[in-house]
């Protein structure tokens, strides 16, 4: 499923009596199972995701994922998040601390403030028992560890059965061996439901182990495209590949 992404936008923050405009200018296709955005911090790549979901509206541009417009300026087109079906894994998973994991993972599937049904709560629990956390169902977010806890935000984004899956800097929180392990889980996660993921981050590794393609960002803006599974075949020796990993970072760099 092709994901097409093109828009405009000029954000505006203001700081004490300081006002900062950040103009963006974004335009990329993809259709790989596993996209990677890539870029430093502040280069307007969580802003990105937040377009594609709809929780920000640009002034002018369009989204589409496969045959359907989510967004589209010209023609006054725009479908709100909840209609969007699209699954989103927060930087900080976003989890409500006085709910259990069960409640938390079953969040998505819920009509508030009516009662999980029945149907939804053994639905949940499958998919608990799919990631390796069923006896957690009833511990709270604050006695999980941080791979428990990105496994429950990762499953109640998957409840939905989403047409893509953004991820937000997912393993940003994580310890190095917890990430290892955790790039492992997330491809097998992308196998088994079959579901696109479009993840952002500024870790070399992550590219290594997840990206079947990158878009390179620079200041609000798409600096390179790469199919970079193919590319790292191709270049076959380290040395070449390493370099072209510098090649990335000197792309953003200079802005």
């Amino acid at each position: 499923m092709q994901l097409s992404v093109k828009f405009e936008l000029n954000l505006k923050q203001k700081s004490g009596k300081n006002k900062r405009e950040f103009p963006m200018s974004v335009d990329f296709a993809t259709s790989a199972d596993r996209t990677v955005i890539f870029g430093p911090s502040g280069c307007g790549k969580s802003v990105t995701l937040q377009v594609i979901s709809g929780l920000i509206r640009p002034e002018v541009g369009h989204v589409k994922l496969g045959n359907r417009v989510l967004f589209d300026s010209e023609k006054n087109i725009f479908v709100p998040p909840h209609q969007r079906n699209i699954g989103f894994l927060f930087q900080d998973y976003a989890l409500f601390p006085h709910l259990s994991v069960l409640e938390n993972t079953a969040y998505s599937l819920r009509r508030w403030p009516l009662p999980i049904s029945s149907e939804n709560k053994e639905k949940t629990l499958n998919m608990l028992e799919v990631l390796g956390i069923a006896d957690l169902a009833h511990s709270l977010p604050s006695q999980l560890s941080g791979g428990q806890r990105q496994r429950v935000a990762l499953g109640r984004a998957l409840l939905t059965e989403p047409d893509v899956l953004l991820l937000d800097e997912p393993l940003s929180a994580l310890d190095v061996l917890l990430r290892i392990k955790m790039r492992e889980e997330l491809i097998q996660v992308q196998e088994r439901f079959n579901v696109p993921m479009l993840m952002i981050t500024h870790d070399l590794e992550d590219i290594k182990a997840l990206a079947n393609h990158i878009i390179v960002y620079g200041r609000g803006e798409v600096a390179e495209h790469l199919p970079y599974r193919q590319m790292r075949q191709e270049l076959g020796k380290t040395q070449a590949w390493e370099q072209a990993l510098a090649s990335c970072q000197r792309a953003f760099e200079c802005f």
